[in-house]
């Protein structure tokens, strides 16, 4: 299943970007991977599928509804995929989206101690996202002049959170080099608990480095 989704989003955002002569081998994996969430409460969705956004949904309401599930208790991964629900609606509608990077940039900028760090996070993941998402316009658009990246380590440093890490692992493929994305992996790997979210969702996303947590933390310590 996992091999038939990489090509089902490469294969889409072939086609979409094929017009403006760029190429991508591999789907992104801040969109093309849903994550697992043990049903953690998120945006409306229409099915299995990583692009099934409901046709239905009133993307209006796309600042107001991303916000309110991005909560202090909402864990990491549950984030991670309301986001990369979000960005997907986005790309339906942009001035939705330019209303979500608004709202959250405005609740980063007042936020303090503990909640700053969910709220840098959060804008960084979103903007990084979305930017991956962009192709499936089909045409060339400027992505938010924001890093992402680089809010999500900031949030990083100050939390320490392994499935932060596991983020910025993401991110990082197409960001930075080999060996930092190896150490955010590395950090995330070790502070993964043996059958957790975080856990299953590293072997997942990085099923290429070993079946279970255990030797996906070796690939990443040699």
């Amino acid at each position: 299943m996992k091999t038939k989704r990489i090509v089902a989003c490469a294969a889409f955002l072939w086609i979409s970007v094929s017009g403006i002569g760029t190429s991508l081998w591999a789907g992104p994996p801040l969109v093309c991977f849903p994550f697992e969430t043990d049903h953690s409460q998120s945006l409306p969705w229409g099915g299995s599928g990583w692009h099934e956004t409901r046709p239905d949904y009133d993307t209006a309401k796309l600042a107001a509804d991303t916000l309110s599930l991005l909560q202090p208790e909402t864990p990491v991964i549950a984030r991670m995929e309301t986001i990369r629900r979000s960005a997907l609606y986005g790309i339906r509608d942009q001035q939705a989206a330019k209303s979500v990077i608004e709202a959250l940039k405005k609740r980063m900028q007042g936020a303090k101690g503990e909640a700053a760090a969910l709220a840098q996070f959060d804008l960084g993941y979103f903007v990084e996202t979305y930017k991956q998402a962009l192709p499936i316009l089909k045409r060339p658009v400027t992505g938010p002049a924001i890093d992402g990246y680089a809010l999500v380590v900031q949030a990083v440093g100050k939390t320490g959170n392994p499935e932060m890490e596991f983020a910025a692992a993401l991110m990082s493929s197409a960001k930075t080099s080999k060996e930092q994305q190896m150490g955010h992996l590395r950090r995330a790997a070790a502070g993964a608990k043996e059958g957790s979210l975080l856990a299953r969702n590293l072997v997942s996303h990085f099923n290429h480095l070993g079946p279970d947590l255990r030797s996906l933390r070796a690939s990443v310590t040699n």
